[in-house]
């Protein structure tokens, strides 16, 4: 075979494995410090190896006649569980030469049982273990393919070891520390793959209880424990678990759960009543999960750790090799540190990187040399001379998301020579942040001594073509280059991609904030469902709005406040029944109704409740539904008042709790949040599902208010419910 069909190969078996394989990696990094934690804890004694079972029992039964079960864990710590002389529960860790007590046995540390669950099954129990299983098994392949490039490379098995040409840093420790690393990697790979056949009883681990003969239990001579021959010959660090006799009895014996077998002994006269060896499927199943996770040994556990933190080496320098060969799927010609023009985008759904490439190209065809990248890969740029920062504004004046990071790597990295710099935000005016962060960011830039102002703030509303070329065409005059500029028709909406739909209804309450329905006539064949986004464009070109869609029936419904200036609600409230409009239906899949879980709260404030008035009608199932929503006032709510009460009726809504923020006795929905803890609480910890839709203020509050209650509650903060797809929002 050639190298190519093996590189390939290990290739494709990275690729598909490299999500899990990273989960399971840096999990694994972080699980091999706990046996190094629990063994720094001072419960072992002096000559552990050395003591015996005729030494340790007999004063340990004396000092504690209410023992039931006695451990010896992997850190060596013997542990007691039973009552005291005083009958209060007994669990706690132990002297085993004196029986006194050197510490309480604590619950197992949260953090490191949830890691655990997460590198075992992906919280996706045999689903998950399936997953892990199956990449533990591809990591033995990709291992394997790996070994066979080696000595292909090295031209045979002797030359395997020998020096390696460093052609570059990726390729050089990917290959020098995959030969230091191979043997553990192996190790972690098997176990893990044998663990995972364990869990699916492929290879069964069962160990069948010993059969007892209780006809001829003798009960006598009476001997002393201390010179039973099971318990002089057998040594405390041989021992698992030990169970003592309920009473005294001779027909209740001691049992010994040893690391080979398990023994029943006499109470009273020391024979032995049974004795039963563990098959070897036992004993491999032990070994593998001694070595996996090096709780047996604090040197291993560092080893697994170092072993894992290759593995996550291994994935990124594979995959660096292998962008590298493919040249073509590189963005940037020029290197950051080479460059002197840096063009830094923040951007929530990438739309500013249409206008940000279009100058990267020009200033390249120009032969000068360009870098283009996210707000958040921020670092010192040697031979810069100019930086420009396109900059969105995602939600209440906030950075997106991959520009979060940028105000802390702008303090920690200033620039080592003078660079003029130009902010362009992106935005839209009919809200009251428009472009906040584009401003903030202008300001913190001020604030430096290496910032050199080129322009001051320009803005854009609405992705329009015509204010970035009027930035373009200062921006090119002050650089003395060609002007860059956008074709409106560059932007606009694919007419052919979009839909008909008719208006049938537009229903506006007075005194209602400017709030209205409007219901559009839904094509049968066109699947849409509750909590989807109708896209629409007002002005017939690129400026797209989106609203939240309730399907009712055969009809969409969307709730929708007027904004002074507003483009796409003023367009809106302008149509009247039997007019067409033009849109299209974006896909929304992660805020739909759960239809398959007990219990569901939804929160909305104002127009938010537009999706939840849909998924309240398809409700057949009559799934349990808590509503909690707040308005301005009591008109506000009146257009929903009877549909919800129909629905509440019908079974398909169960308690619907109203707050009206300027009537006489003001409520906030925080407000019926916080008075109905108990009920948020219980239905999270039963694996309810909690929906959110309005703004991003009430989600803000909310969720701080969720997290305070479920930490009260539950021991758990909402990161937790979040992470287990448990709370969903959509807000704006």
């Amino acid at each position: 075979m050639t190298v190519s069909i093996w590189r390939y190969s290990h290739l494709a078996l990275a690729v598909s494995s490299f999500l899990f394989l990273t989960l399971a990696s840096v999990t694994g990094v972080i699980l091999a410090f706990q046996p190094v934690i629990e063994k720094s804890q001072p419960y072992r004694v002096d000559n552990f190896n050395e003591i015996k079972l005729s030494e340790s029992l007999p004063v340990i039964r004396e000092t504690y006649p209410g023992i039931s079960e006695l451990t010896v864990d992997a850190n060596s710590f013997v542990s007691v569980k039973g009552s005291d002389n005083e009958g209060n529960e007994l669990s706690a860790y132990i002297d085993p030469h004196t029986g006194k007590i050197l510490g309480k046995v604590e619950k197992p540390n949260e953090f490191f049982q949830w890691v655990t669950a997460l590198h075992r099954s992906l919280f996706l129990h045999l689903t998950g273990r399936f997953f892990i299983g199956l990449t533990a098994f591809l990591l033995i392949l990709i291992a394997l393919s790996g070994i066979i490039l080696v000595i292909q490379r090295q031209r045979g098995v002797r030359r395997f070891f020998t020096r390696i040409v460093k052609e570059n840093f990726a390729q050089y420790y990917h290959v020098v520390l995959g030969r230091l690393m191979l043997v553990p990697i192996l190790i972690i790979a098997l176990t893990g793959t044998y663990i995972s056949l364990n869990s699916f009883e492929i290879v069964p681990a069962t160990v069948t209880p010993p059969e007892v003969d209780f006809d001829n239990i003798k009960s006598g001579p009476v001997k002393d424990p201390k010179t039973f021959e099971i318990f002089t010959n057998t040594l405390l660090s041989e021992v698992k678990t030990i169970e003592f006799p309920f009473s005294e009895d001779p027909e209740d014996y001691y049992t010994l759960k040893l690391n080979d077998r398990v023994v029943t002994v006499n109470q009273v006269t020391g024979d032995i009543l049974s004795e039963k060896q563990y098959p070897v499927t036992v004993i491999l199943s032990k070994l593998s999960l001694d070595l996996h996770t090096g709780k047996t040994n604090a040197f291993w556990a560092i080893v697994l750790a170092i072993a894992s933190c290759n593995i996550l080496f291994f994935i990124y320098s594979g995959f660096l090799m292998t962008f590298r060969r493919r040249a073509n799927l590189i963005k940037n010609k020029f290197a950051a540190k080479d460059s002197r023009f840096i063009i830094l985008v923040g951007s929530e759904n990438g739309s500013s990187f249409l206008f940000a490439n279009a100058i990267h190209h020009q200033l390249i065809k120009q032969g000068e040399k360009s870098f283009i990248g996210e707000l958040n890969s921020y670092m010192v740029y040697p031979e810069a001379e100019y930086l420009l920062i396109f900059a969105s504004t995602y939600g209440l004046g906030e950075a997106p998301t991959n520009a979060s990071r940028f105000v802390s790597l702008l303090e920690k990295h200033p620039q080592p020579r003078p660079v003029h710099y130009s902010v362009l935000g992106f935005g839209s005016r009919a809200y009251k942040d428009f472009c906040k962060f584009a401003f903030d960011v202008d300001h913190l830039l001020s604030g430096h001594e290496w910032a050199v102002p080129l322009l001051g703030v320009h803005t854009v509303d609405d992705k329009s073509p015509g204010e970035f070329n009027l930035w373009a065409e200062a921006w090119s005059q002050k650089i003395n280059m060609p002007v860059v500029t956008i074709q409106p028709g560059s932007l606009a909406k694919d007419p052919s991609r979009l839909e008909t739909f008719t208006v049938t209804d537009n229903v506006e309450v007075n005194d209602s904030g400017g709030t209205f329905l409007i219901r559009l006539k839904l094509n049968k064949r066109k699947k849409v469902t509750s909590g989807d986004l109708l896209a629409i464009y007002p002005a017939g070109d690129h400026r797209e709005r989106l609203y939240s869609i309730g399907k009712i029936r055969e009809h969409i419904q969307l709730s929708v406040r007027i904004h002074t200036d507003g483009l796409g609600s003023g367009y809106l409230h302008r149509l009247k029944p039997g007019e067409k409009i033009r849109a299209r239906v974006v896909r929304n899949p992660h805020f739909y109704f759960p239809e398959k879980k007990k219990e569901v709260i939804m929160i909305s404030n104002g127009t938010g409740i537009a999706p939840f008035l849909g998924m309240i009608d398809q409700n057949k199932t009559k799934i349990t539904c808590h509503l909690y929503c707040g308005f301005r006032n009591t008109i506000s709510f009146e257009m929903y008042k009877e549909f919800l009460v129909s629905n509440q009726n019908e079974g398909q809504l169960g308690q619907l709790h109203v707050a009206f923020s300027r009537e006489d006795e003001k409520q906030y929905v925080s407000d019926l949040i916080t008075r109905d803890a108990d009920l948020v609480s219980r239905v999270l910890e039963n694996q309810g599902i909690l929906m959110i839709c309005g703004s991003l203020a009430m989600q803000k509050d909310v969720l701080n208010l969720i997290d305070t209650i479920c930490r009260e509650k539950s021991g758990k903060g909402v990161s937790h419910y979040q992470s287990h797809d448990q709370i969903l929002t959509d807000c704006y």
